[in-house]
Parts: structure tokens; C-alpha cells; sequence
């Protein structure tokens, strides 16, 4: 494992984990986040209890195995916030990741020591996965690509669950080449154009303050120079407010489903936040679930309806950078409640969001986010090429 000064890795790699050794990821190193199978190793979880209690798993994830296959090196397997329930990169359980592209602030989570790896050139590749926006904050706030893909697209077997109807695999990486590249393996190619531009208003109110919305205008004006002019749209389902919670009652209900027996048996020692999240799943019933359903229904109706197969919402990723490490609980625990009003978007719906590292605010990383149709995650990858060339000039 390469030398570890940002707590990124978790466990270093042995001699059960095979690469094929050529292929489009021949000399490329792979960081795994550490709640994916990886055979002859145990999924950790992010929780020591379970650590403790697993045995090694007898096969790799179906998902981590394409990319072995395509010659992918296997460096290690990485941090994850606590059973993947969280959002800023800090786990009670062992040191914190530190963010190499803004060190005095969190690399967000839950794939925080996927983002450190890719950020610190440790790993090239790191797997992460999205639920609330594990892959989209992080890469936002290490200054790295990040595609919350279409839901259902990539296999997620070997994979710990949180929430399964909002789980999604993703990864990690600094440049578009290579991203696409690894896309190229796991995602289903698209002819998507897009004809039609947007952005939500309500989003980007969202924003923490005047450097942060002058930041996200010069992205906007950026990416619009290639994508043409914008019109500005509002959601009428759901309001951001009414979407937030939709989302955290689906996902909480559907989290303490999976692990809430392993929870029960005896006291797990989880971390705050997190141990208040899974306390709270516990209070929502089936009824309450199967109505939030409902409203989540109707509201992917909508967006599908007003993206059609030709729509794009340009949006910010996040409020704006990340959370100072030294920031008080509570702080950073009001940041992530204003985060998931932006991110919860893509996880209702179940549609693809790419983030670009398009610029920084307060001297770190700020991400730029393109919102398409179900199936256009390799067309939104082309056209975040596109964009950055221009950003970078070439």
C-alpha cells in the first residue's frame, strides 16, 4: 500500500486479489471502498463491531472484478464513514481522512478515503458508491469527477446495502479520460442530445452566501457557452424542503430494515450522527414509507417529464466548499441538512448527476453539476469533457 499520510486506506492489499495485468486499465491503481467485497478480505463497513463478527469474502464484487479484469492494480481497500451513513467524511472509529486538495477541511463522505486516495494521487481509480451523495459531495469537495449514475445501471452484488432503492456504484477520478474509460466498462453507451437547458433557482438559493453564488454564475456562464442558453424551471410535487424529507423517510426506513436487527442484537458503539440516523429509521412505519413512495413517485414523474430525452439542469453540486475539519458538530451537521437539499434530487429520481471540479471558493474545491435523463450518463460524461476542456483551455 503507498504511504499513507491522509488515512485514505484502511487495509492493504495481499496475494488472493488477481489483476489481469493489461487491458484499458493495465498500470492503473484501484483503491476499493471498504464496504465492496474483495476476495480474501472482510468487509469492514466502516464499523469495528462488524469487522470483528465477518469472514473474508469468497468472491469480489462483480463490479470491482470488471475492473481487475480490465487490469486494474489493487492498491487497498479504503475508509467509509460508518456503515455509509453519513456525509461528511468523519468516522468515530478511526482518524479522519484528510482532504489533499483542501487539508484544513473534510473530504465528506461516506466515500471519504476513496476521495482522499484519487485526490493525494495515491489511487488513479477509487470505487465510492452514491446513496444521499457519497460520490457527488466528496468529489466536489476534492476537487474530483464524480457521476452519481442511473440507478440500477451497475451491479451493486457484494456490495454492503444502506438503502436499495437509492444505492448506486460509482468511482473516483482526477481526470476525464480515464473516467470515461472506466464508464466505457460499466455503463451502457448513449446518444443523448442535449437540446434543452435549465436550472432550478430553488437549488441554487441553496448556496451558502454572495462568494459562493459569484463562484457558481462564472461556472454557470462556462458551462452554458457550450451547452447554449439556460430558462429557468420550477419542481411543483414537491417543494425542496418536502424532497428532503422524502428522501431521509425512504432512506432511513430502508436503512434500519437492513441493518436494524445487526443493530438491536447489542450495543454497537456507533458514532453521533449516525447512531441518531438508524434511531430514527426505526420510527418510520410502513405506512409512512409507502406514502413518502408515493410522493416519490409522482415527483420522478415530473422531472422525467420536463427533461424528456433531450433536457440538462446545470445546478451547483454543494452549498459551497467544505466544512472546515475544525468546525463544531453541529455546524457541519447544518451543512449536510443543506446538502441533501440539493443532492436528494437525483437520488428520488433515480437519474444520472455529474459533478465537475470547475473551480474553488475560499480557496478549495466547488463542483458544477449536470442533471440529465435516465440512461444519459456517458452523453453527461462527453459533454463534462467538453466543459472542462474549455475551463483548461485545451
Amino acid at each position: 500500500m503507498p504511504s499513507d499520510a491522509w488515512n485514505a486506506f484502511i487495509e492493504s492489499p495481499g496475494p488472493k486479489v488477481v489483476s489481469a495485468g493489461a487491458g484499458p486499465l493495465g498500470g492503473r491503481r484501484l483503491a476499493v471502498k471498504d464496504i465492496y467485497d474483495v476476495a480474501g478480505y472482510v468487509t469492514g463497513r466502516g464499523n469495528p463491531d462488524w469487522k470483528g463478527e465477518a469472514s473474508p469474502a469468497a468472491r469480489t464484487a462483480p463490479s470491482v472484478q470488471v475492473l481487475l479484469d480490465a487490469g486494474a492494480e489493487f492498491i487497498g481497500k479504503t475508509q467509509t464513514d460508518e456503515l455509509a451513513f453519513s456525509l461528511t467524511g468523519d468516522n468515530a472509529h478511526y482518524p479522519r481522512p484528510v482532504n489533499p486538495a483542501a487539508p484544513d477541511r473534510v473530504t465528506g463522505g461516506s466515500s471519504s478515503g476513496s476521495a482522499a486516495a484519487v485526490a493525494a494521487g495515491l489511487a488513479d481509480i477509487a470505487t465510492g458508491s452514491d446513496t444521499g451523495g457519497s460520490i457527488r459531495g466528496p468529489a466536489s469537495f476534492c476537487g474530483l469527477i464524480g457521476l452519481r449514475a442511473t440507478h440500477g445501471l451497475i451491479s451493486l452484488e457484494g456490495t454492503m446495502a444502506l438503502s436499495r432503492s437509492l444505492d448506486t456504484f460509482g468511482w473516483f477520478a482526477r481526470d476525464m479520460e480515464l473516467y470515461e474509460r472506466v464508464a466505457s466498462l460499466l455503463l451502457p453507451d448513449s446518444d443523448a442530445r442535449f437540446t434543452r437547458v435549465m436550472r432550478l433557482p430553488e437549488m441554487e438559493a441553496l448556496l451558502l452566501g454572495p462568494d459562493e453564488r459569484e463562484v457558481y454564475e462564472t461556472m454557470l456562464a462556462k458551462a452554458r457557452s457550450v451547452t447554449g442558453a439556460s430558462a429557468d424551471i420550477a419542481l411543483e410535487s414537491l417543494d425542496v424542503d418536502q424532497r428532503y424529507w422524502c428522501f431521509r423517510n425512504i432512506q432511513a426506513h430502508e436503512a434500519w430494515r437492513e441493518h436494524g436487527a445487526w443493530l438491536s442484537a447489542k450495543d454497537r458503539n456507533l458514532g453521533p450522527g449516525v447512531k441518531e440516523r438508524f434511531d430514527y429509521g426505526a420510527t418510520i412505519d410502513l405506512q409512512a414509507f409507502e406514502e413518502e413512495t408515493r410522493r416519490r413517485q409522482n415527483l420522478t414523474r415530473e422531472v422525467e417529464d420536463l427533461l424528456g430525452d433531450d433536457g440538462l439542469i446545470l445546478m451547483p453540486t454543494m452549498p459551497g466548499a467544505a466544512p472546515l475539519a475544525k468546525a463544531s458538530f453541529e455546524a457541519i451537521q447544518d451543512y449536510r441538512e443543506r446538502a441533501l437539499r440539493m443532492l436528494c434530487l437525483s437520488g428520488l429520481t433515480g437519474l444520472p448527476q455529474l459533478t465537475l471540479p470547475m473551480a474553488t471558493v475560499s480557496n478549495a474545491p466547488f463542483g458544477l453539476s449536470l442533471f440529465g435523463p435516465a440512461g444519459s450518463d456517458r452523453a453527461l460524461l462527453r459533454l463534462g469533457r467538453r466543459i472542462l476542456d474549455l475551463v483548461h483551455g485545451s
